[in-house]
């Protein structure tokens, strides 16, 4: 049966766009005033200096794929990518789907792709954050990555917990960063082309990376997934340094000694809520796909 497109009042969906700009500043505005007076997180600016969506992207609220906005049009939305008026005589919007999937449909099947296999395999959970340790790995001869922070235990001590265990990181925009000394250390050898065969659901860079999905996706995909795979990226993150070979206890991190087995216990509890959380945004992020088709031929 052919779908029709679900209709916000103005003062509906300008009411969630509010909502979603006083979400969003909770974590934009403290990073702008860093970036404006010259200093660094080391966890909490990561987001927005690893990933190419800019902070007036990420506020810019959006409904997705088969909702239209009444009098949108009368708005700034107007001049917005992949949004158009619903018809010639309308003041209302909704997202151009044909537009999107003429331009970016390698992106949209890619995606959906990934994501399914991704839920399809088996999770590890015996990696314990080592590829932080191989990126600082000896730091005596590269320097370290993070050259404002201090090793927790020092330069010797980080080399001999890389070497002490074995290195199977399955995520080639983890493995990329490796020091080139830790590169041959790691079982796995990842690599773009390789990404579709090696994702899992226990790697912590894949859960991070549904924010990506979401964020190439927009406006086909609503602003609410999108933060909610932001907000699982930010925790995944906050997780991810305290168990790094860093000492961010002076920010307020406390560590996760992953060289020893309550560290590792500790990390692995961790690890099995964010697979679970993120099981449950691919699992939406799919949702919000399959309906794209049939959005594309209702609003031709």
């Amino acid at each position: 049966m052919m779908r029709s497109l679900t209709t916000l009042s103005f003062h509906d969906w300008k009411q969630s766009e509010r909502a979603h700009q006083a979400r969003v500043n909770r974590y934009v505005q403290p990073y702008l005033e860093r970036r404006s007076s010259g200093k660094k997180h080391p966890v909490e600016d990561f987001l927005f200096t690893y990933y190419g969506h800019k902070p007036g992207q990420l506020l810019r609220w959006q409904p997705g794929a088969g909702v239209a906005l009444e009098g949108a049009a009368t708005t700034d939305r107007a001049a917005w990518k992949f949004n158009k008026k619903i018809s010639e005589s309308s003041e209302d919007m909704t997202v151009d789907v044909e537009r999107f999937m003429a331009e970016r449909g390698s992106t949209v099947d890619f995606v959906r792709y990934l994501v399914s296999i991704t839920r399809q395999r088996p999770a590890n959970f015996a990696c314990f954050g080592l590829h932080e340790w191989a990126m600082a790995y000896k730091s005596g001869v590269n320097g370290v990555r993070h050259e404002y922070l201090p090793l927790r235990l020092g330069a010797n001590g980080t080399d001999a917990v890389v070497e002490g265990h074995k290195i199977r990181c399955s995520h080639f925009d983890a493995f990329r960063f490796f020091t080139p000394q830790a590169t041959p250390l790691n079982e796995l050898q990842p690599t773009r082309e390789l990404q579709r065969d090696m994702e899992q659901p226990g790697c912590l860079h894949a859960a991070m990376d549904l924010y990506k999905w979401c964020y190439k996706l927009t406006p086909l995909i609503s602003s609410d997934l999108l933060m909610d795979c932001f907000e699982l990226a930010w925790d995944v993150r906050s997780m991810d340094m305290q168990a790094s070979p860093y000492d961010l206890e002076d920010w307020g991190y406390e560590p996760i000694a992953i060289e020893t087995p309550e560290g590792k216990a500790r990390y692995v509890e961790f690890q099995r809520g964010f697979a679970e959380r993120s099981d449950e945004l691919r699992r939406r992020l799919l949702a919000a796909l399959s309906l794209v088709a049939d959005t594309e031929s209702i609003t031709k």
